[in-house]
């Protein structure tokens, strides 16, 4: 078996319910659930696992949402003593695998997201900023299109290079509208908006950033125990200092998603675990590269099954 790389999904992938049967047979991960409420001094379980969707997917408290569910889900895997040899995490996720590499405790992380959350809403008000999938042109010809319509004055950016042919952009309602129709000119297949509540990994959450930046001042951040790959520069980071830094250029930057799972198998990772809601990091993984084992752990049921797939890889 070569490297185990755990990979932790952002935001989107909240879902009414995640983690509930988990946290209602597993002490551990009731325990996650139970000092996310206390940290934030809010019911967020409550809102996690009874809903409503419409209030789960506000960005204030899908963020610190995902981030407990995951971490809940975490403490399978550290029960079991399986340890990864590299963590990444998409966005928001980025928090989760800092967690799950001993860089930053899961209370700070909580508060940190849920702030994080809050500061992005507030950069833009709602409306004015939005998002949108460009399938089927590669990032070169996109970005031109993009730059091109920014220096014109109206703002739009690479925001997530998820997999070949998917490039997700950010932006002002009118800057990803134009690039919308010159990314079809230009050879784009599709362009889908996505329902998001604002320009995430924009220039336009620099004001975020600049807020989150005193928040990370205020929690501690260690050195990471395992290997993150970061999202900004899809390389490793271990330095408190250096994990400061990614985790704010992050906010206004673009995800090197794609980069950052080739970046892991030219490490030698051949096993890739999504552990949180959801399959969508592990459908991306597999757009990438077809070669590599997949899996995608939500529950005891998933994990169990994981946990025989990697006894009969060692043997």
């Amino acid at each position: 078996m070569g490297k185990l790389a755990f990979l932790f999904p952002g935001q989107g992938s909240q879902i009414v319910g995640m983690g509930k049967e988990l946290a209602e047979t597993n002490e551990l991960a009731k325990a996650i659930f139970k000092k996310a409420d206390e940290r934030l001094e809010d019911p967020l379980t409550s809102v996690i696992f009874e809903g409503p969707q419409d209030k789960l997917t506000l960005t204030t408290n899908a963020q610190p949402a995902l981030l407990t569910t995951s971490v809940a889900i975490l403490t399978m895997f550290e029960e079991a003593s399986i340890r990864p040899d590299y963590v990444a995490g998409h966005s928001l996720g980025e928090y989760s695998a800092l967690v799950a590499a001993g860089a930053i405790s899961f209370e700070d992380g909580v508060y940190a997201v849920r702030k994080r959350g809050e500061f992005m809403e507030e950069a833009v008000p709602n409306g004015e900023g939005t998002m949108a999938a460009v399938l089927g042109l590669d990032r070169e010809k996109l970005r031109e299109v993009t730059e091109e319509i920014t220096n014109n004055g109206d703002s739009v950016q690479l925001a997530n290079i998820n997999c070949p042919g998917q490039i997700v952009i950010s932006g002002t309602r009118k800057g990803i509208e134009l690039a919308g129709v010159k990314a079809k000119e230009a050879g784009a297949k599709r362009v889908l908006p996505l329902e998001v509540s604002g320009p995430f990994h924009s220039s336009l959450m620099k004001p975020a950033a600049e807020k989150l930046s005193v928040v990370l001042d205020e929690i501690a951040i260690q050195d990471a125990k395992i290997p993150v790959i970061a999202n900004v520069a899809a390389q490793e980071m271990t330095h408190s200092e250096d994990i400061k830094e990614k985790l704010i250029q992050q906010l206004f930057s673009p995800v090197l998603w794609e980069d950052s799972v080739q970046k892991m198998i030219s490490l030698g990772v051949d096993t890739f675990i999504e552990i949180g809601p959801g399959k969508v990091l592990s459908g991306l993984v597999k757009k990438i590269d077809r070669s590599v084992k997949t899996y995608a752990v939500s529950d005891e049921v998933t994990f169990q099954s994981v946990l025989e797939a990697l006894k009969e890889e060692i043997q």
